[in-house]
């Protein structure tokens, strides 16, 4: 259960992050005393994940993923026991849009295991309702029929119980969606587009892995596709960073070096209409934001830190360092469109999502209720458009809290009334309000009937009954 003293620092948190601005914050975050007792950071390169192998078999790409506890190294010198996909933190798979894959998962570890495709257009029985657990010892094939539109997800656990312990121990695979359309475009490709899966962990100097189920650490790591606080060498060139938060309840407001642009390109659902030039960047839990970065502005010896402006005492704020380390031919440009987003239209359906905490029973509440596998919250028709308002009543405490269902991406009307910023005029599958506001989103369900989920991605809030579940009809 969340105690007060969580409580408390999730609301400390919420407080800095409602005085970000849309553009530049304020000061360079200090570094508390305690942090010369803390691991020197940039002393571990960047792993580069390469693509899970496919067994290419008629139309299908088809995969094994097995989840199982494994030995892997994070602390120079050390081992540290994780739950992994095929033995590895942070696996990537490349999919092609228009081409399905089938994976097997096969569950080795102790606890049960159902794999959801965070950001997925996917028939219910792949989603990874609680329903479907694989036990351990046991096996589930998944249909991804990639037919939407290419976008950076990724995979993890939504068994009943034990998704947060799972997803924080390291079972969490980032999910490469391509698109032939995208890959007209100019932008940076190959080794020049990177996935930087990040997080925080708590690993002991000895390599043990901490799971605290309050969701707070003190003093962590900052983890990027497994490493801690890695260096990464590039080349004085553009490069297509995609920016994945896989942490159970950490957000990140990033800034490179001391407040350099960056252009930012796209976010959970793909490409923006446009670029957004920007010096600041939020990734809440679950979100993903992709930027690119012209390195080509810096001497080639150059070291550029990647930061995050909101940390706890006794933290410090660096996440990984860019090391720039030769020239290079750069034929990659951001044309001015990205990706047009259609208007979904006047909306038909209308419904409220409120949002909140009960001391009394220690809950996290939608429309005051708790999650109830047996329950189904509403029914919604395919084909209709709806207008969902999410309101956040945690004013009191403090707590941010995020809405992601399952199923469609959606678009942001407006946030307390006023339209949303260029960065989130595309496509979304997470939004986060903070305390005491609204936002407002449209969305619409196609394709597949079935029983999908809707919840707020802080996962100890999840854990603790903010999610219900939405049957799709026609």
């Amino acid at each position: 259960m969340l105690n007060r003293r969580s409580l408390l620092k999730a609301g400390t948190a919420a407080g800095v992050l409602a005085a970000v601005p849309a553009g530049l914050l304020g000061a360079r975050p200090g570094r508390a005393a305690a942090a010369a007792a803390a691991r020197a950071p940039f002393a571990v390169p960047l792993r580069i994940p390469r693509p899970q192998r496919a067994l290419r078999m008629g139309g299908y790409d088809v995969y094994r993923l097995t989840t199982r506890e494994s030995d892997v190294s994070i602390v120079p010198g050390a081992t540290s026991r994780v739950r992994t996909f095929n033995g590895q933190l942070s696996p990537l798979i490349r999919a092609q849009r228009g081409r399905p894959v089938l994976i097997e998962q096969v569950n080795e570890l102790p606890e049960p295991f159902s794999m959801h495709l965070h950001g997925g257009h996917v028939p219910h029985h792949s989603d990874g309702h609680p329903n479907n657990e694989v036990e351990p010892g046991g096996r589930r094939l998944f249909h991804y029929p990639n037919t939407q539109a290419g976008s950076t997800m990724w995979v993890h656990d939504h068994s009943h119980d034990t998704h947060a312990e799972n997803i924080y121990m390291g079972t969490a695979a980032t999910y490469l969606l391509t698109d032939p359309e995208e890959d007209e475009l100019p932008l940076p490709k190959g080794q020049y587009d990177v996935v930087l899966q990040m997080r925080d962990a708590k690993v002991e100097d000895d390599g043990t892995f901490v799971w605290d189920p309050n969701g707070f650490n003190d003093r962590p790591v900052f983890l990027v596709n497994g490493v801690p606080t890695p260096y990464f060498e590039v080349a004085a060139r553009k490069y297509r960073l995609r920016l994945v938060n896989t942490s159970n309840e950490r957000a990140f407001v990033l800034r490179l070096g001391e407040g350099d642009e960056f252009t930012h390109i796209a976010t959970d659902g793909g490409l923006l209409p446009a670029p957004v030039p920007s010096r600041v960047l939020q990734l809440w839990p679950a979100e993903r934001q992709e930027i690119v970065v012209d390195f080509s502005r810096y001497p080639v010896g150059s070291k550029v830190e990647l930061q995050t402006m909101v940390t706890y005492p006794g933290e410090t704020p660096e996440v990984m360092r860019f090391d720039v380390v030769r020239e290079a031919e750069d034929p990659s440009s951001v044309p001015e469109v990205l990706r047009p987003v259609e208007d979904l239209g006047t909306p038909t359906v209308e419904r409220m999502f409120e949002m909140s905490f009960s001391p009394e029973t220690g809950q996290h509440l939608i429309n005051g209720k708790p999650f109830d596998v047996n329950r189904v919250d509403f029914r919604s028709r395919l084909g209709d458009v709806e207008l969902w308002t999410i309101r956040n009543k945690d004013a009191e405490f403090g707590i941010p809290h995020s809405l992601h269902p399952h199923l469609a991406h959606f678009q942001v009307v407006d946030r307390n009334g006023q339209p949303p910023g260029p960065s989130e005029a595309g496509w979304k599958d997470t939004v986060t309000v903070r305390a005491g506001e609204e936002a407002r989103i449209k969305i619409q369900f196609t394709d597949y009937t079935g029983l999908f989920m809707f919840h707020c991605h802080l996962m100890g809030h999840l854990t603790m009954g903010m999610m219900g579940q939405m049957e799709m009809v026609r």
